[in-house]
């Protein structure tokens, strides 16, 4: 995009994880730096996502329990079709 160019509201939140994330270097970091100084929409999601991004960083990482991994695989493979149902081509 030109310096010169406005980035739409689409194209900030398409790189508003990345902004947020600081992934974003040089003219693409200003230039959604510059869209969120002047639309308050965008601002608010940001503001938002930066805060819930915080408060699930605060809530730390439990111990998985003992057996969840495999009840999850169960689970999983119940929803996978198997090799007998899946139809074949003619």
């Amino acid at each position: 995009m030109d310096k010169l160019n406005v980035m739409t509201c689409e194209e900030a939140l398409r790189s508003l994880a990345a902004y947020l994330d600081d992934e974003l270097a040089g003219d693409e970091r200003q230039n959604v730096q510059r869209h969120l100084d002047v639309c308050r929409s965008c601002y608010s999601r940001a503001e938002f996502e930066r805060r819930l991004k915080f408060e699930l960083r605060k809530l730390g990482k439990d111990d998985v329990p003992v057996g969840f991994e495999q009840r999850v695989r169960r689970l999983l493979q119940s929803f996978t079709p198997s090799a007998d149902t899946v139809p074949k081509d003619h």
